[in-house]
């Protein structure tokens, strides 16, 4: 055990550290044009190494500018993660496909990488002289209506800047504006003089034909005055400068014609429509889950504008849908917008079930026609379940005498339960158009006694006497005082005069004559019961 041990340590350490010796590169952009810098980024997590990559490969086909390092530590699930990064700014010397050289670190190498620098011509005008300037381009002057066309933003300073700079926001009537990434920074020789460059990058969607004009934007910046200042306390001198670009007019051509009416609109520069399934149909049986995901992959069109694609609706398969997933990606040629709608699927019979072809009808902005994208049509081949299998005697069917048992009793039942409800249903239908029962017994005071105190009370202006009265009168009563004076005005005035006489000084002079006016006089056809009768209370539903 100890000799294996030791022969298993070293081929751990060895795994481990060609694990750990793995250099990654990559670049801030792929598209550039010449006289431009691209970052190029190396990051390792090999903590072992204390180097730097080696760059002489880089020497023959780019100028390195400058070179940085980031030393990181993430913390991961408690597990923590050094990483190094060098930041490389290099300077094409050629124009068309330059590939960056694989680099080394000890023992690790990083893979290629091909970037397009695109022929430009420099600045030859008088705004190359100017500190700060800003272009303004679109990358194509026509497009359709809700497609893509991309603007670019790149302010070029020639001189340093305070971080106090800021860009007019870009505001596009009857366009929808999505930002692409963001802001890029980099260096480019114009006329043999260093500028700085800020890029921004926006993909706009108009929503309507005709022309379409984009405003000037407006970049404001303070310039750094390198003439030492003499107050160090004071602030910082510089010039304010503002630019800005000329405005750029766009074509918005409408939908073709020859496309189908009943199809959404997707203008795209390409699209892919595929789909997964998990697990793979091949084995299914009645009652089993499949998941089926179709996901539509579109360059050129946000994911907000992506449409449903058709559901599963077939006879043998339950259906049930997730909501969808939606994502958008930034490129080089802009926005790619994805739709992914997973659903599953419960077969509930066997045998062949057929799934129709998906389809989905688009525009190609690029070669300017017509296309469709389609899922071919499969067949599902679905297997009886034994699980789900009931045992039956070959031949015709018979009901055994268990289930002639089980069978008549649930008839039984099911009889007897019928027949109480018809009884009960009845006697309460008989019940309805009954009287209502009268009060056996009268535990307290009868309704004449306590009006004959509210009388004797009031005719003697005694407030508080029939106050305590009425009150024993009112408990009597089907509704209460509030509900007889709202239906009542003369009570609801006597009930005002009784209760200021209660509340206030002038209670000795109250007079309760209205009151037991107004009492007597409460409409018969208003009240529930009679306060006068002494036969008791009235059938609950008089006829």
């Amino acid at each position: 055990m100890t000799r294996f041990t030791a022969l298993l340590l070293p081929l751990l350490i060895c795994t481990a550290s060609a694990e750990a010796a793995e250099l990654t590169a990559s670049v801030d952009r792929s598209r550039l044009n010449s006289g431009e810098t691209v970052e190029l980024i190396l990051e390792t997590d090999d903590v072992t190494q204390f180097g730097k990559p080696d760059l002489s490969a880089l020497e023959p086909l780019f100028e390195v500018r400058g070179t940085r390092q980031v030393n990181q530590l993430n913390t991961l699930n408690g597990d923590n993660r050094a990483t190094t990064r060098w930041i490389i700014t290099l300077l094409p010397k050629e124009n068309g496909s330059v590939v960056i050289p694989s680099l080394q670190l000890g023992e690790a190498q990083s893979e290629p990488i091909t970037v397009q620098v695109i022929a430009s011509d420099n600045r030859e005008d008088n705004n190359g002289l100017d500190p700060v300037f800003i272009e303004a381009s679109l990358d194509q002057t026509s497009v359709y209506v809700q497609a893509q066309a991309i603007l670019t933003l790149r302010i070029y300073h020639s001189v340093s800047l305070y971080d106090d700079s800021s860009l007019s926001p870009l505001h596009i009537t009857d366009a929808r504006i999505e930002q692409l990434g963001d802001t890029r920074t980099y260096e480019k020789d114009i006329n043999g003089v260093r500028h700085g460059v800020i890029e921004m990058r926006y993909a706009i969607y108009p929503q309507h034909s005709g022309l379409l004009t984009i405003a000037p934007q407006t970049f404001s910046a303070t310039l750094v005055d390198t003439a030492p200042s003499p107050d160090a306390s004071g602030p910082k001198p510089g010039k304010l400068m503002r630019v800005s670009s000329s405005s750029i007019p766009l074509t918005v051509k409408p939908k073709p014609l020859t496309y189908p009416v009943d199809a959404p609109w997707l203008p795209a520069r390409s699209l892919t429509l595929s789909e997964s399934w998990s697990p793979e149909p091949d084995h299914t049986q009645v009652g089993d889950s499949l998941t089926r995901s179709l996901t539509l992959k579109v360059e050129g069109l946000a994911s907000s504008q992506l449409p449903a694609l058709p559901a599963t609706d077939v006879n043998g398969l339950r259906r049930y849908p997730d909501q969808p997933v939606l994502s958008n990606q930034s490129s080089d040629r802009g926005i790619i917008g994805s739709r992914e709608e997973r659903e599953a699927l419960v077969p509930s019979r066997s045998g062949a079930i057929d799934l129709p072809t998906v389809d989905v009808v688009w525009w190609n902005t690029f070669e300017d026609h017509l296309e469709h994208s389609s899922l071919p049509a499969r067949t599902l081949q679905v297997a009886n379940n034994p699980s789900l299998q009931i045992d039956t005697p070959a031949g015709t069917l018979q009901p055994s005498t268990a289930d002639n048992d089980t069978l008549w009793w649930w008839k039984l039942s099911t009889l007897i339960l019928a027949c109480t409800t018809l009884l009960g249903f009845g006697l309460w239908w008989r019940a309805r158009w009954q009287p209502a029962i009268h009060r056996a017994a009268q535990t307290g005071p009868s309704p004449r006694t306590l009006l004959d105190d509210i009388k004797r009370a009031s005719q003697a202006n005694d407030p508080h006497a029939t106050r305590q009265a009425l009150d024993a009168w009112a408990r009597q009563q089907p509704e209460t005082l509030a509900d007889m004076a709202a239906r009542f005005v003369p009570l609801s005035d006597a009930l005002d005069g009784l209760n200021g006489a209660l509340y206030s000084e002038t209670g000795q002079h109250w007079q309760g004559e209205d009151l037991w006016r107004a009492i007597r006089t409460i409409p018969a056809a208003e009240r529930i019961q009679d306060p006068v009768s002494e036969s008791g209370l009235p059938p609950l539903y008089p006829k």
